[in-house]
């Protein structure tokens, strides 16, 4: 079976607080990490939350990708859902982990749209 994607889900523990509080900074990483992943921009909104947190997505043309923080906590939480063969969703991940001076990241990848080709499925293998 093959699968339409890839999800990243990233925690992100230990943060540098101050960074995730900073709407422009966070804008700076999410976008870095998409260019040098080989991914294509189609739009992007952000968010300062009072008195603190981030939250924005970049719609990509293969999909977004996304953060949300909570500099109380130094965390903050990302994914990055791609689809396609060009893109580099780890190349990603770890310029946002280095971008927000994480201690302790972790990822998790699920593959999305597992599906069967229709050759198979038509039993036509």
């Amino acid at each position: 079976m093959d699968a339409l994607g890839a999800h990243l889900l990233l925690e992100l523990k230990e943060c540098d607080a101050e960074l995730l509080d900073d709407l422009p900074y966070v804008r700076e990483i999410l976008t870095r990490a998409v260019v040098e992943a080989g991914a294509t921009i189609v739009g992007d909104t952000f968010h300062k939350f009072e008195p603190l947190g981030v939250t924005g997505i970049i719609a990509i043309a293969e999909s977004h990708i996304g953060v949300h923080t909570w500099p109380e906590y130094s965390y903050a939480a990302a994914d990055i859902f791609t689809c396609g063969e060009s893109l580099r969703p780890y190349r990603a991940a770890e310029l946002i982990i280095q971008g927000l001076r994480c201690g302790d990241p972790s990822i998790t990848e699920i593959k999305r749209g597992m599906v069967v080709p229709r050759a198979v499925a038509a039993g036509l293998r």
